[in-house]
């Protein structure tokens, strides 16, 4: 699933070819995603100019003037852009064409991923309104983190992973930010010190900066704007590592479940 480093890296590659530019057609090719793509999305789109392209979490925002339109790719989607535009092929769901003859186009097998509508008479978004705090904004640090974790009693990774908490650490960078910052991923988070949340904090963002000028992972799916995989899954410390030795210490990676999810970590440098 496409996480924070792989929508932030489209996210670049996408706003110089569309910001300040109209939107001269929009082709709905299906609207069966998680949501299904509003039928009026041409008549509220085409004659726009879109002002910036921003990221929220795992959503791409698309700003013209108060309105927004929401794009979420899912497990499998994708938004390419093409100026000599191929033949469509079965997944491809929506085109939106630019008066600089740019098209982007969105694909996804799977179809989890949405293209919504916000118009700026509405409330903030349902899927935006509840999400925690950016890891790169000035309000993360080890003290808001300290705070967010006292009292809980589910593992550490796990409180990582909430959104309400902090958006856009999904299960790889949240195993390799623990890893780099040496905290067992299983261990209570009301029992993570202060110290610790402030390098782990430290750790999510130098993680992420890590993987967003890798191009994020391409596990399965994946490709950015250009249709080129990321290759941050290069550098992981033990995500994906079972049973093989650690590049710090040599100790064997371990692995647990931990909400669902497979959870690594070494031994020897998480004690």
């Amino acid at each position: 699933m496409p996480e924070l480093p792989e929508v932030e890296t489209t996210r670049r590659g996408v706003a110089p070819h569309v910001e300040r530019q109209k939107v001269t057609a929009v082709r709905i090719y299906d609207r069966r995603l998680r949501w299904p793509v509003p039928r009026d999305l041409p008549r509220r789109l085409v004659g726009r100019i879109v002002d910036r392209v921003d990221r929220r979490s795992k959503y791409l925002l698309f700003r013209l003037g108060g309105d927004t339109l929401i794009v979420h790719m899912g497990m499998t989607g994708s938004l390419r852009v093409f100026t000599a535009l191929p033949p469509k092929q079965p997944h491809d769901h929506v085109d939106l064409e630019f008066g600089n003859g740019v098209v982007l186009r969105y694909r996804d097998p799977r179809r989890f991923g949405a293209m919504l509508w916000s118009p700026r008479s509405a409330p903030l978004h349902p899927l935006l309104a509840a999400l925690g705090v950016e890891p790169f904004a000035p309000e993360f640090d080890g003290d808001y983190l300290y705070r967010a974790t006292r009292g809980r009693r589910a593992a550490i990774k796990l409180a990582l992973m909430d959104s309400h908490v902090v958006v856009g650490v999904g299960n790889i960078y949240a195993n390799e930010s623990l890893f780099r910052a040496g905290i067992r991923p299983n261990r209570a988070a009301k029992r993570v010190s202060r110290t610790q949340i402030s390098r782990l904090v430290a750790a999510v963002r130098e993680t992420l900066t890590d993987a967003i000028a890798k191009g994020g992972s391409t596990l399965r799916d994946y490709v950015d704007s250009r249709g080129e995989p990321g290759y941050f899954q290069l550098d992981y410390y033990v995500y994906g590592r079972e049973r093989e030795p650690c590049r710090i210490c040599g100790a064997t990676i371990r692995s647990v479940r931990l909400g669902g999810r497979a959870t690594s970590y070494c031994p020897t440098c998480q004690r």
